[in-house]
Order: structure tokens, then C-alpha cells, then sequence
């Protein structure tokens, strides 16, 4: 008996351990001809400074953009024309179309509003105290880098898309950030104008 169970020991030893399957890695074909196909429209095909009503998608966290079409596609995060698309496409179609955007590099912007670049620059490095609102920078980082999945990039994005979000995040329209719903509902008009423009500024 003790060499039968010895010989099955020795022959599950010999057998190479499997190895856990591993993540597919995202098809960046795939994803641009999705971004070709789908996206274009409205971000252009490669993602970069199309209308300034949609957000610059090159350079962007894929993680990020993964989340932000699972919520659309979840109706966590509400549009219409984005809930649509994003109610087509698989989380492979996610992830290849996300990693397409984000190995691209986006061209750097600039402030419009001389007159709120100051505002724009205090509040996004050193928050506003007396309102409790905390610097941005201290989650998107001092050029608006940002961190994969948790912080979107910043840096260089249109003001006009930014002032929308904030605005949205302030009025209740955008629910899918409980933190930026906080921030936001502490700030001016003003302060948000100026820091949108900051924001567009930054590379």
C-alpha cells in the first residue's frame, strides 16, 4: 500500500503545475476599430481635442475609462447617447477599446481666462480651507497625472467638458463620485469656472 501511494505522490510531482490562466491582454486593433466605428463622432478617432463639450480621451487611465463605460452601461452614470453605446459593448470591447486610447499621448492645452488663471492655480494646489475643499492635485496629482482607476487625468482636458462635470457633480446630474459630489457642492460658480480653465492648462 505504501508504495502505491508513494508512486502516486512521485507521479502528481512529476505533473507541472498549471499555470492560474492569465488576463487577456487588451487587442489594441480591435479597440481602434472601435474607436473608428463607434467613438469617432464625438471624441474623433484617435480620442484627441475634438469638441470641447466631450472629454480628450487620448492619454487616459484605461482603467478609468473602463469604469466610466461600465457605469454608463450600468446607468450608475447618466447620458443618453453614451449609456446607448456603452450598452453594446462587452467588458472585452471595454478594455480593448480603453487601451487604445490610453497608449495615445495628448496634445498638451492652454488656460483661456488670464483673469482666473491665479484663482484656478490656488485652488487646484492648495484647496480652498475656509470651504473645506481640498486641493485637487492632492488626487490628480500636480499635473493633473492622476491615478489609474481610482483618479482620471486631468491635465490639458477641455474647461468646457471639466465646468460641465463639476457643475453636474454640484447639481446632482452626475452621481457616480460621492467625494467630487462634496467637493463640488462647496464651490462657486467662479471657482469652478477658474479651475476648469486651470485645469485645461496643465501638462
Amino acid at each position: 500500500m505504501k508504495t502505491i501511494v508513494s508512486l502516486l505522490l512521485a507521479a502528481f510531482a512529476a505533473v507541472p503545475a498549471v499555470a492560474a490562466d492569465a488576463p487577456a491582454k487588451p487587442d489594441l486593433a480591435k479597440g481602434e476599430a472601435i474607436a473608428t466605428q463607434v467613438c469617432a463622432a464625438c471624441h474623433a478617432a484617435d480620442g484627441s481635442r475634438g469638441s470641447p463639450a466631450n472629454p480628450i480621451l487620448q492619454g487616459q487611465h484605461p482603467e478609468y475609462l473602463v469604469k466610466q463605460l461600465t457605469e454608463f452601461k450600468a446607468g450608475k452614470r447618466k447620458n443618453p447617447v453614451m449609456q446607448g453605446f456603452a450598452s453594446a459593448l462587452s467588458e472585452a470591447d471595454m478594455k480593448n477599446v480603453a487601451a487604445f486610447y490610453g497608449q495615445k499621448h495628448a496634445k498638451p492645452g492652454f488656460a483661456k481666462q488670464k483673469d482666473l488663471v491665479a484663482l484656478g492655480e490656488k485652488i487646484y494646489r492648495g484647496g480652498i480651507a475656509d470651504k473645506q475643499v481640498p486641493a485637487c492635485a492632492a488626487c490628480h496629482g500636480p499635473a493633473g497625472s492622476g491615478i489609474p482607476s481610482q483618479y482620471p487625468r486631468l491635465g490639458g482636458q477641455h474647461s468646457d467638458y471639466t465646468l460641465a462635470q463639476l457643475n453636474a457633480f454640484r447639481a446632482g446630474g452626475r452621481t457616480n463620485n460621492a467625494q467630487m459630489t462634496a467637493i463640488a457642492s462647496k464651490m462657486s460658480d467662479r471657482e469652478i469656472q477658474a479651475v476648469a480653465d486651470y485645469i485645461a492648462g496643465l501638462h
